[in-house]
């Protein structure tokens, strides 16, 4: 019998989607898994549509929005499987999508997670911004991916085809092994939502499992792209979550010099966007900040960092990539990976 593999869905307000999107999920190849919709106290018809609709499909009511941190952490503890695939509701899979990545996991026990080449829903010979074909760190802190740098998408012609270790798994569509999950004690619940699977990846990491993208699975993720400078909630999340998440991993020596430096860079697009009549993208960066301090002085937990690193991070850039894209003008994953100056 293939090992178990449990889809979940976590849903909010997304009954569109889940009409868009079940089908194909359903119609996996894979002979051993089901389909779990979690779904975050949703205020639409999504609950009502998916049992009139969709009795197949396990349905978990949550009391409230938890956000994706949260609601994945509530739900799984009430989903028993050898593996967890966290998977959007704006995601197309294709029908063979989940068999690679269990026999890629399953042929090396030390593989924590991995990832399908993530592709564009509306521009399919696209990479897509949320993790493209596989997530990498620079040394300040900015996740890029193969495929994806800042907002550019690059058009996909099996250049990133290759299966390898990667930084971070992309939440849109993430396979992990169960008992990882429950033994890190899932995503961390104060991010909300936004940098929650690459500070989960990192963890991983630091544990010593690797983290994959396996390109012989696809999927077409209809996503949001670059975050909406005018959404403030959004901004701002990820720009608190992003120095959390160095504070909480870097080790101790790097953090004293990287945070301030990645504090004064993100001042410094902020001050581009106030000028640029941006306020609202300003003042959010702005209030990330203060509540970074905050977290630092009232919620801060210990490194998980060792003071000397044991092995070293896959995916991890030495380099600066936004010095790399912005400065010298490369805008292809490949390109920067070429850079030597």
């Amino acid at each position: 019998m293939p090992a178990k593999v449990s889809v979940v869905i976590l849903n909010f307000n997304g009954r569109k989607y889940l009409e868009q999107f079940l089908p194909s999920v359903l119609a996996s190849t894979y002979s051993n898994f089901d389909l779990v919709v979690a779904d975050n106290a949703s205020s639409d018809d999504s609950v009502d549509f998916l049992r009139n609709n969709f009795p197949q499909v396990r349905l978990i009511l949550l009391e409230r929005n938890y956000g994706y941190s949260g609601g994945y952490n509530q739900a799984l503890k009430q989903v028993e499987s050898e593996y967890y695939v966290l998977l959007n509701s704006d995601v197309e899979v294709s029908p063979g999508w989940i068999e690679p990545a269990i026999s890629l996991m399953e042929n090396d026990r030390m593989i924590g997670a991995c990832q399908p080449k993530i592709l564009s829903f509306n521009l399919k010979d696209h990479f897509e911004y949320a993790g493209a074909s596989g997530g990498w760190m620079d040394c300040l802190g900015y996740p890029f991916a193969r495929g994806r740098i800042f907002d550019i998408c690059e058009q996909d012609h099996g250049q990133y085809d290759d299966t390898q270790k990667i930084f971070w798994a992309s939440g849109a569509a993430m396979f992990v092994r169960a008992e990882l999950f429950h033994a890190t004690k899932g995503l961390d619940t104060y991010f909300f939502a936004h940098m929650e699977e690459i500070d989960f990846c990192w963890r991983l990491q630091l544990m010593g499992y690797g983290i994959y993208v396996c390109p012989a699975s696809v999927v077409y993720h209809v996503g949001g792209g670059t975050l909406p400078k005018g959404d403030e909630r959004k901004v701002f999340l990820n720009f608190r979550n992003n120095m959390i998440m160095l504070a909480k991993n870097l080790p101790k020596r790097q953090s004293f010099w990287k945070i301030p430096l990645r504090i004064l860079l993100d001042d410094i697009s902020a001050s581009k966007s106030l000028f640029a009549g941006e306020a609202v993208y300003f003042f959010a960066i702005e209030e990330s900040h203060l509540a970074f301090v905050k977290w630092l002085l009232f919620k801060k937990r210990k490194s998980v960092f060792p003071l000397q690193r044991k092995a070293r991070l896959s995916g991890w850039f030495q380099h600066c990539v936004a010095w790399k894209h912005f400065v010298k003008g490369k805008n292809t994953f490949d390109e920067i990976m070429d850079d030597k100056s």
